[in-house]
């Protein structure tokens, strides 16, 4: 016995590559039995910063390229309900404004965040598939509660106009913060939400997550002076990259300006200045480096928050509605999951 345990000492010293070789998890999957699962990232502008904002009916030509494609689940750039619970319970760390107040949706309701999740999982475990507008509205009520507000506003949609009203959990107050809602230029209302209406689903997911870049430096001003000057390092290219944007974000079809920022090319120029540049800069307290850790920890956990939504379900269709900087991780990262294929942008987009 111990001699054979020796050999083994000898041979693991003599040739370390036989120790050290590496397991190829990208192709694991590759005798796999059952479905895979699509995912389709649209990277987005943020619409509330267009200039001007966006022509009515712009969206409509891209809308109808990503309902061709045929979601089963849509994910947004925003805070989950659970994750807003945690951040007023710890405001100290995350601020007091970390997400919008959920008062008057307390109040109309008699639910805060926890219990509002609770009711919103049950109703839809049993959700039928003709809902009745007064299970629409209660529904409704209660995500709100929840803070999740597209996924609100995907039921309000889904009323005939003249059941947009108060009732079932209602409130007049929260009549008009669903109204308000449909008058913002966001991406996940007029985007996700209207897409998800549109195709009969009950809800968007929201996947945004910081709890993992919340940094903590003695310096905060110092903090960003560092990483503003990164950034403005070498970004001519990105310059030249925001005007055409601009541009395009003026006309009345944006799916051209959803072509430009989907397309690698593009990514490229934006992942550079973003994180790569950062890397490049020098830094007595590495700031630039400490922020990318942020950035990848925070990229990381919202593609794990995408997986969680289709755990249960393999081989289904999922689209995650996201700001264009955060594509090419989800791309990466979301293609190393086993089981997961990353649907081409530019051709769904085409």
């Amino acid at each position: 016995m111990q001699r054979r345990l020796w050999i083994a000492t000898l041979l693991v010293s003599a040739f370390p590559s036989l120790a050290a070789a590496p397991v190829d998890l990208a192709t694991l999957d590759r005798e796999m039995t059952g479905p895979r699962t699509q995912v389709l990232v649209l990277g987005s502008v943020h619409l509330s910063e267009v200039e001007g904002g966006i022509q009515p009916g712009a969206l409509g030509p891209l809308l109808d390229k990503l309902a061709a494609y045929k979601p089963d689940i849509i994910t947004v750039e925003a805070i989950s309900g659970e994750q807003c619970d945690l951040a007023e319970r710890h405001a100290s760390v995350y601020g007091p404004d970390y997400c919008a107040s959920t008062d008057v949706a307390r109040t109309a309701t008699g639910l805060q965040i926890p219990a509002a999740v609770e009711k919103i999982n049950a109703a839809l475990d049993t959700w039928p598939k003709a809902p009745t507008p007064a299970q629409r509205r209660q529904l409704a009520a209660w995500m709100l509660a929840a803070n999740e507000r597209a996924s609100a506003y995907t039921q309000w949609l889904q009323l005939p106009p003249a059941e947009r009203r108060a009732g079932d959990g209602l409130d007049a107050t929260l009549v008009a913060l669903l109204n308000t809602i449909a008058s913002r230029q966001n991406e996940s209302y007029l985007i996700a939400a209207q897409l998800a209406a549109r195709l009969g689903l009950p809800r968007v997911y929201a996947i945004d997550d910081h709890t993992g870049d919340n940094i903590q430096v003695k310096d905060p001003k110092a903090f960003g002076t560092s990483l503003e000057q990164a950034w403005n390092a070498g970004k001519a290219e990105l310059d030249k990259n925001t005007a055409i944007e601009d541009r395009l974000a003026k006309a009345r079809d944006l799916l051209p300006l959803y072509r430009f920022i989907n397309a690698p090319e593009r990514l490229n120029v934006l992942t550079d200045v973003n994180v790569g540049a950062t890397l490049r800069a020098t830094s007595a307290e590495h700031y630039p480096q400490i922020w990318v850790s942020g950035w990848e920890i925070r990229n990381l956990r919202m593609v794990a928050n995408i997986q969680q939504t289709f755990r249960e379900r393999p081989g289904v269709r999922v689209l995650s509605v996201v700001g264009a900087s955060h594509k090419p991780w989800f791309d990466q990262w979301l293609g190393q999951m086993q089981g997961v294929d990353i649907v081409d942008a530019e051709q769904v987009l085409r």
